[in-house]
């Protein structure tokens, strides 16, 4: 087991890994820009370029930013949830948050034709969107958290978020036979995830919503390493069992919620972060576990949209085919090496 000054040494290491990839992804695209003016765009000089400083200050800038607070808040939420769930298969979206933000997205998409008109228009915009998202994953959260406060097995909860996920999941399979093509089209490209999309102002609010986020998991950090005994055991210590499984679901909820409302369901970030850093860091502690996590998933996101954006060429693959690439090969090797997890 590795010592504080060890763990130390490795959080400098990611730390500098962050800031590294951090500029590689705003200097790569289908324009090479070099550091230097990077670095004079930064600090509020002017670039060489015009149209460089341009791009950086509303293209690259905010979509490096998204993919920090996208990967390090969906590897947090996982954490969270596999915790306690005490499952290593858990991921952030177990509790049917994406799946709901999925049917807002459906409901508003497909059932446009329903609406028809200005309206049609007005609640397909960018903001209609996202407050459809919202709304569905809220009103899933309304549930799972309706059934935390009365049920008493956790696992439970799990399985009642899994057919949470089937009934919106069966919904939306529905929709998607009555819609027409465009709209099955349009519905498509927002499931394949985008970090290029946000404005200022929306990651204005997207960063409100994910610090609240992070808070409440770093308030959880005693809660988390205290479950991983057993709900028996950290009853006997005097552990608040269902007050510390309404913050968790509230964390979570705020952090994939707000992210899958925003950019579109991620997928395998929040699954396969967590036990990377596991494997690294070579401890069960969240109070190292939670903020190794955050610097991975930034670090992971940043890298993957790094590769999406097929340097030196116009075309930009999906984010999710990104890391579903990275995340299912550790799927497959967790199924190989279950038995060996820390938990």
């Amino acid at each position: 087991m590795p010592n504080i000054k060890t763990y130390r040494i490795y959080f400098i290491i990611l730390t500098v890994i962050l800031v590294t990839c951090f500029f590689i992804n705003i200097s790569l695209g289908s324009v090479y820009i070099p550091l230097k003016d990077i670095f004079n765009t930064l600090i509020g000089n002017a670039s060489e370029q015009e149209t460089w400083q341009f791009i950086i200050q509303n293209y690259r800038l905010p979509k490096a930013l998204t993919a920090i607070i996208v990967g390090s808040g969906l590897g947090v939420s996982g954490l969270l949830m596999q915790t306690l769930f005490r499952n290593p298969l858990a991921g952030p979206f177990v509790l049917g948050i994406s799946s709901g933000a999925s049917l807002g997205v459906a409901i508003i998409i497909l059932g446009s034709g329903l609406i028809g008109g200005i309206l049609s228009s007005l609640f397909i915009s960018k903001w209609g969107i996202v407050i459809a998202a919202s709304l569905g994953s809220f009103l899933v959260l309304l549930a799972v958290l309706a059934v935390s406060l009365k049920v008493r097995d956790t696992m439970a909860i799990l399985i009642i978020g899994l057919m949470f996920a089937s009934i919106t999941a069966s919904i939306v399979s529905v929709l998607s036979y009555f819609g027409s093509a465009e709209q099955l089209q349009q519905y498509i490209f927002w499931g394949f995830g985008s970090l290029g999309n946000l404005s200022w102002e929306d990651i204005t609010i997207l960063l409100i919503i994910y610090v609240i986020g992070i808070l409440l998991a770093k308030l959880s950090t005693k809660s988390l390493n205290t479950l991983l005994l057993g709900e028996n055991y950290a009853k006997s210590l005097g552990l608040n069992i269902k007050q510390s499984r309404f913050l968790i679901i509230i964390a979570t909820s705020l952090l994939a919620g707000t992210i899958t409302a925003f950019t579109g369901p991620i997928a395998f970030i929040g699954l396969a972060i967590p036990h990377i850093t596991r494997q690294v860091f070579n401890t069960s502690n969240h109070k190292i576990l939670l903020p190794a996590v955050f610097l991975f998933g930034a670090i992971v996101m940043l890298i993957c949209d790094s590769i999406s954006q097929l340097p030196n060429s116009e075309f930009t693959l999906p984010i999710n085919a990104i890391t579903s690439l990275v995340g299912a090969p550790v799927v497959i090797w967790l199924l190989v090496r279950k038995r060996k997890m820390i938990f």
